[in-house]
């Protein structure tokens, strides 16, 4: 209730003026029932837009967290695209030459060819048929082909890690950093979807004083109007109503507006599960907020600096691109070394791979092996990429150091802030409960004689501007709570 009407004990009255002092006490008594906020606490609360209620619509129906959403898929995916290195691959080509009845060749080579993980190893199984007139003799087959099992290994570079094992472990460490990065779009989308929400808040509440401010400067110009034309009150003190009456309609207008562009504002969150755009309606109510000592009561600077450096999502990008330059560096280590592949197959020459002892079937005298060797003498590519990566890692390092530095002191001051928000708040309130003693005494030496319409008018109107500001205070501690929890990296669950 804006203001509280001064109960009045009757007594003994007797004709005359005394009378009248009795009439005007019961006119002004009509005159401040606060009938908007009478209508207000009378209405359907189903027509209260909950924070709960906008969490769920962002959440779920918003462009930008469905947009983040994507950025894990799209790791997963360049994830799939590095097993894609250890993908089996089946090699297959025929050729055929005849030219004046003779056969020149007759070509045919298959392979599959197997990646292994455990030493950069490749499983080689293979079928090749070379027969004609003018063949390689070192390729000739015999009519029934060449068969061939083995193995591929590096015994040198690429040994402990090789490009397609680094590519696959950096593409699963960057699913974390893209898990990090959709929380830090969803966690600032919620962040100005709630700072919009109170802003909402504090329009609503107060557009509602002025609206109550101009009901009583309505019902007061009335009441004046009459006492002057009953000689009871001198005509200036109908302008002086008039005057506040059209100064709060004023303010009114201005008010409406404001809440009008808040509610669009926040509209901009509204989204259907279709992706259409939706706009919250003009009757709907924000929420009453909740009592201060209870909300911050629960939080603890101690544990939201400690969560901040384990959860924060700017501190784990940092440290999934960490990570990725660590595996990068372990590659350009393993570049420094000689590369020396050992290559080795044992070989069949028939079909039926039945036992059945024969010279050409698979066994150690039957054999093709091959090693293969290199090695930079100054190895400054190989030298100048470590480098690089070394760098970059001191970069990674030192930025680490310094958002963690800059997320504790935002996690800081925005908890001070919250803490001073808070006191104000009470103290306020406190201010607000003896403006109304101040203006129901005026009332009650008013409807004695002992005040006039000027001083009423400005302890309303004090009054009025103290409701206005604590309003815009509750929404200024909402708004800062919301900021604690995404300075810590999180978001507050309603």
């Amino acid at each position: 209730m804006l203001f509280t009407v001064f109960s009045y004990k009757l007594m003994r009255i007797k004709r005359g003026s005394n009378y009248l002092i009795l009439m005007l006490i019961i006119s002004l008594n009509s005159i401040f029932t606060p009938v908007i906020a009478q209508q207000l606490n009378s209405a359907d609360t189903s027509a209260t837009f909950l924070v709960k209620d906008l969490q769920e619509l962002v959440l779920l129906n918003h462009p930008i967290v469905k947009q983040a959403g994507l950025l894990s898929k799209e790791a997963q995916a360049k994830v799939l695209q590095s097993l894609g290195k250890f993908d089996p691959a089946l090699i297959a080509s025929f050729g055929k030459k005849a030219f004046g009845g003779t056969d020149y060749y007759n070509h045919w080579n298959s392979e599959l060819k197997v990646p292994l993980w455990l030493g950069g190893a490749d499983l080689n199984v293979g079928y090749d048929r070379n027969v004609g007139v003018y063949n390689n003799p070192e390729s000739r087959t015999s009519s029934t082909g060449l068969s061939g099992v083995g193995l591929s290994i590096p015994l040198g570079q690429g040994l402990l890690i090789d490009a397609r094992r680094s590519t696959l472990r950096q593409a699963k460490i960057m699913v974390g950093y893209a898990d990090a990065e959709k929380v830090a779009q969803i966690n600032s989308v919620w962040f100005n979807a709630m700072k919009d929400y109170w802003n909402w808040y504090f329009a609503f509440q107060q557009r509602k004083f002025t609206k109550e401010g101009v009901e009583l400067a309505q019902k007061r110009f009335r009441a004046i109007r009459e006492q002057v034309i009953l000689g009871d009150k001198p005509p200036i003190d109908s302008v002086e109503a008039a005057i506040v009456l059209q100064d709060r309609e004023i303010q009114l207008q201005e008010t409406s507006v404001k809440l009008t562009n808040s509610r669009l504002l926040l509209s901009n969150y509204l989204w259907s599960s279709e992706g259409k755009p939706q706009e919250l309606p003009a009757d709907a109510v924000p929420e009453e907020a909740a009592e201060t000592e209870n909300i911050a009561d629960k939080l603890r600077l101690d544990t939201l600096i400690l969560q901040a450096a384990d959860v924060h999502p700017e501190i784990l990008k940092i440290k999934s691109q960490s990570a990725k330059l660590e595996v990068e560096q372990k590659y350009r280590l393993e570049m420094l070394k000689p590369k020396l592949n050992l290559k080795g197959n044992f070989l069949a020459g028939r079909r039926d791979f039945g036992y059945v002892p024969d010279n050409y079937d698979f066994r150690l005298a039957n054999y093709k092996v091959g090693i293969d060797f290199s090695f930079p003498l100054f190895l400054r590519e190989e030298r100048g990429k470590l480098r690089e990566v070394k760098i970059q890692q001191a970069e990674i390092a030192y930025g680490l150091q310094q958002t963690t530095r800059e997320i504790q002191t935002g996690v800081m001051t925005a908890f001070a802030e919250m803490k001073a928000v808070q006191i104000q708040v009470k103290l306020l309130t406190k201010n607000v409960e003896n403006q109304r003693m101040l203006v129901n005494g005026e009332l009650q030496k008013f409807a004695l004689g002992e005040s006039n319409l000027f001083l009423i008018n400005s302890r309303e109107t004090k009054l009025m501007d103290m409701l206005v500001k604590r309003a815009e205070l509750i929404a200024s501690f909402q708004k800062t709570i919301a900021d604690v929890y995404y300075r810590a990296g999180k978001r507050r669950q309603y």
